[in-house]
Order: C-alpha cells, then structure tokens, then sequence
C-alpha cells in the first residue's frame, strides 16, 4: 500500500466490503503502539439508519400497516 503525498491510502476491497465500509462511512484511526489502528466509527449513524432518520414520517398515505403488509406480501 502506498501513502500518497496527501497522506491518502486506498483501503483494499476485500477489507472495505469485510468491515461494511461505504463511500462517504466514517472511520477512525488510532495509534496502538506503533500501529495504527482503523475502525468504523460508532459515534456516526451507518448509511441505512442516515436512510431511515431521512425517510422518517414522509409517508403520507391512508393506509393502514396492515393493509400495506397485505400488499407487500402479493395479497
């Protein structure tokens, strides 16, 4: 892995999809003796909760819970 003059480095792929890791997700690094550390960070929201805090209460249907798990179902 190559550090870039930004102090940039790629996350290689196998590692990013075994962490959950998207673009935009947050991360930390920390130093542990002469190591550093990368971890996703927990203060941060992960995308589909960002999804659902967005889409929270923007429903503006009649219907009742029941009537839309009937439809989900292919009642």
């Amino acid at each position: 892995m190559k550090l870039t003059e930004k102090g940039q480095v790629t996350i290689p792929i196998d590692l990013r999809r075994e962490l959950g890791l998207r673009p935009g997700d947050q991360i930390e690094i920390r130093l542990e003796g002469n190591a550093l550390v990368l971890t996703r960070a927990h203060s941060v929201p992960s995308r589909g909760q960002r999804m659902v805090d967005l889409l929270r209460g923007s429903g503006r249907g009649e219907m009742t819970t029941d009537e839309i798990m009937e439809l989900t179902r292919g009642g």
